[in-house]
């Protein structure tokens, strides 16, 4: 089954080990000496709305990607190192 990048992005990026939401993917990285894809890239948390800047983007190496879903993408990494927050209430 083949795939474009301009499919994979916008894919929900999951954690297989805790089952955290990453986030979506925005870009990829490729080596231009064979063409193979590197890592997916997934922007960082915006901070107060974006008017602070956001955290640093997340770059998840081709070989921790385990499957790739028609909506989701399954990554075995270790979120914690991310500093991922979990989704709060309104407040």
């Amino acid at each position: 089954m083949g795939c474009r990048i301009a499919d994979l992005r916008n894919k929900q990026v999951v954690c297989i080990k805790n089952g955290c939401v990453l986030g979506y993917v925005y870009d990829v990285e490729f080596n231009t000496a064979d063409g193979a894809l590197t890592a997916i890239i997934i922007p960082g948390r915006p901070r107060f709305f974006g008017i602070l800047g956001h955290d640093e983007d997340i770059v998840i190496p081709w070989a921790e990607i385990e499957v790739i879903g028609q909506e989701t993408v399954l990554v075995t990494t270790d979120s914690a190192q991310y500093n991922v927050r979990p989704k709060r209430g309104f407040f």
